[in-house]
């Protein structure tokens, strides 16, 4: 596969594409149509969960025919690290009240499991009147605790992939595909 479409200052640090744009866009198509017929008739609020999620949120947001608002929300369990501390931090809550509304946590990647764990549990207790998960990616061979998540973009295996909005210390999350890092680009 060509690295035509990675930047030439990131393409010593990639392995191999592992999902391109296209596939992305395709998939972010389908997931938008479940969510706009699990909810017709219905308001959805997206929680995206930054900063990796920034854009799979902006691009499902505009696929969706539902009324649509957005919040956000940072929370920190990685830092410039590649495996989950286990400790959550919010860094930014919701500026809106999400008391019975219908709530879409937006993800890039299920992972482990303990951030999303942690997130679920903090909004479930702000009473919506329904709450889901849409994750671009999960990778449940690192998952320590087992979350339901209803909209997945793609099962991946055990690697290191950043891009569309996924980083390693700041870096790759522009890259319009979801790549495998070459370990010594991140000390693997």
């Amino acid at each position: 596969m060509s690295f035509e479409s990675i930047p030439a200052v990131h393409r010593d640090d990639v392995a191999e594409i592992l999902i391109p744009a296209d596939r992305i866009a395709t998939r972010l198509d389908e997931m938008a149509a479940e969510i706009d017929r699990d909810y017709e008739g219905k308001e959805v609020l997206l929680i995206g969960v930054l900063k990796g999620a920034i854009f799979v949120m902006a691009d499902l947001a505009r696929r969706l025919n539902v009324p649509v608002a957005m919040d956000f929300m940072a929370c920190s369990s990685y830092g410039s690290s590649t495996t989950s501390s286990g400790t959550v931090r919010i860094m930014k809550d919701l500026d809106a009240d999400i008391d019975d509304k219908h709530v879409i946590i937006v993800e890039d990647i299920v992972d482990s499991g303990l951030t999303l764990d942690y997130l679920v549990r903090n909004l479930r207790s702000r009473h919506p009147a329904s709450l889901e998960v849409a994750s671009l990616l999960t990778k449940p061979s690192r998952r320590e605790i087992d979350l339901p998540v209803r909209y997945v973009g793609f099962e991946v295996p055990d690697v290191f992939v950043v891009g569309y909005g996924l980083d390693f210390a700041e870096r790759y999350r522009g890259l319009s595909d979801i790549v495998v890092l070459r370990p010594e680009a991140y000390g693997g």
